[in-house]
């Protein structure tokens, strides 16, 4: 196996998940990998001996990439942790990723576990983040868990990604506005406030948008 350092290695991941977000888990094989690489079989091969093993460094990676992407939204939006949380998972790239990320565990019984282990560390960061703004968060006047809107924030953008590659956006972009209208009530910066909030087009809405035309 190759050193997990090796920058052929990190190309031969960069390129399995170019062709997972073209075509999905299932296209993933060594011919493939090595033909988008502009390698051979053998040498993806040797530095993943199973494909199962191609798959679990990919998880490990994205999973430093989205830590790494999860800080740079937080640092954008201080004191507003949930609008950062929200903004980080309506990243196009990245609701499409995790929805393939899901359909490849529902298939390959074997990696589900890494599959988890990985969302859990990300949710776990997400808690922190929440946790350095203690907030009670409300819904119609009832006490909302942030474990209940974690839930939201990051399947919510999973789901309407999958409707929409389906065709299915009827509704998608009112539920959008719902829930950003509910973060700009709920959760605005002291330093800001006063202000108006500025919302934002999520890459979300955009996608529905554009796969409904």
């Amino acid at each position: 196996m190759g050193a997990e350092t090796s920058a052929t290695r990190r190309l031969l991941l960069q390129r399995t998940e170019e062709l997972m977000l073209e075509d999905g888990y299932a296209a993933v094989t060594y011919r493939r990998v090595a033909a988008k690489a502009g390698v051979t079989a053998g040498l993806v091969q040797y530095y993943f001996p199973s494909i199962d093993d191609l798959f679990v460094a990919l998880l490990e990676l994205r999973l430093e990439q989205n830590l790494r992407v999860l800080a740079e939204f937080l640092e954008a939006h201080p004191g507003n942790p949930l609008r950062a949380i929200w903004e980080y998972c309506t990243d196009e790239t990245t609701a499409a990723m995790f929805a393939e990320v899901m359909a490849l565990g529902n298939h390959r019984k074997a990696i589900r576990t890494e599959i988890a282990a990985v969302t859990e560390r990300l949710h776990r960061a997400e808690r922190e983040a929440l946790a350095k703004v203690p907030r009670t968060y409300r819904f119609e006047g009832s006490v909302v868990s942030i474990d209940a809107l974690l839930v939201l924030l990051t399947g919510l953008p999973k789901l309407l990604l999958m409707d929409a590659d389906l065709g299915v956006v009827k509704g998608r972009a009112d539920v959008i506005d719902l829930v950003e209208g509910y973060l700009e009530r709920i959760e605005v910066n002291p330093s800001r406030s006063g202000q108006k909030a500025t919302r934002r087009t999520s890459s979300v809405k955009r996608a529905t948008s554009t796969r409904s035309t």
